[in-house]
């Protein structure tokens, strides 16, 4: 399996890929090949008299590009110009990636730098799953949140043909998740209790019966409000490496995870963030 791994060069994004857990965990779903790409503003020109911006990208490229090569993956590089985010989904359709991962600092527009307005950017308009993986600034050094990526899932679902795209994403997380937190947010104006709830709850024992069929601890959740508050919520509850959400997803009760929700929960979430985009016609 291929993943598009976006950098800035920067030390945050070195930290994220010289941390040989992160690594195993991407290995462990099932990546082997990386695409390592940074993209420069098409208003820099590297050939300016005293200018060596080209031989640095390619040095700090190649060095970011060793480190994943010494964890035993295939490494392709790439050097692109243009905007960030039309770049890299664009080399992730052009090399047919299963995984596009972006790192993210900060969790308010005006923390978020390069990678954090380019994540958000990505998330708006992926086309492949995506993995927005949390950075933070340590005593030192960056650190990234959570070195084991996939350990403890949140999956937020509204029962939608989107949501469930997300649930597949299991199939593949299984080798590294231990624990897994299925929710679902019933509408604010639906009376806690009803027949809904029911509905809901059976509908996730009925997921949780699978996960725990591949040997992933489960429990269920359902909860009453707006829906990215309590993703939100069951998020410092729970205390997950990555929260696993559907975008612009469509329920049988009413819209829930819709872009909007999605968007805030990858903006706001202190942990990793899987998003899965609905599928399209080729």
């Amino acid at each position: 399996m291929r993943a598009v791994y976006a950098t800035d060069l920067s030390a945050a994004i070195e930290t994220a890929i010289g941390s040989q857990t992160c690594l195993e965990c991407l290995q462990r779903y099932g990546i082997d090949t990386i695409d390592l790409v940074t993209v420069t503003s098409p208003n820099v020109t590297t050939g300016m008299p005293g200018s060596d911006i080209g031989g640095r990208t390619k040095q700090a490229l190649a060095r970011q590009r060793r480190l994943l090569e010494e964890e035993g993956f295939t490494v392709e590089t790439h050097v692109l110009r243009g905007t960030p985010h039309r770049r890299i989904n664009g080399l992730a359709d052009r090399v047919n990636a299963d995984l596009v991962i972006v790192g993210s600092r900060g969790q308010s527009p005006l923390e978020q730098r390069f990678i954090g307005d380019t994540a958000r950017n990505v998330a708006r308009t992926a086309v492949r799953p995506l993995l927005v993986q949390r950075i933070v600034e340590g005593e030192d050094e960056p650190e990234v949140a959570n070195e084991h990526l996939f350990q403890r899932v949140l999956y937020a679902t509204d029962f939608s043909e989107n949501a469930e795209r997300a649930f597949d994403q299991f199939e593949r997380l299984q080798s590294a998740t231990k624990e897994a937190t299925l929710l679902h947010v019933a509408p604010p104006e639906r009376r806690a209790g009803g027949e809904g709830d029911t509905d809901a709850e059976a509908q996730l024992a009925e997921l949780a019966e699978r996960l725990e069929s591949m040997g992933i601890e489960t429990r269920t959740v359902v909860r009453e409000g707006e829906a990215a508050d309590e993703i939100l919520a069951a998020e410092a509850e729970f205390d997950p490496t990555t929260v696993l959400v559907g975008s612009r997803g469509q329920g049988r009760i009413r819209r829930l995870l819709l872009g909007s929700t999605s968007e805030s929960v990858t903006a706001k979430a202190r942990s990793n963030v899987l998003l899965v985009p609905p599928s399209r016609t080729r």
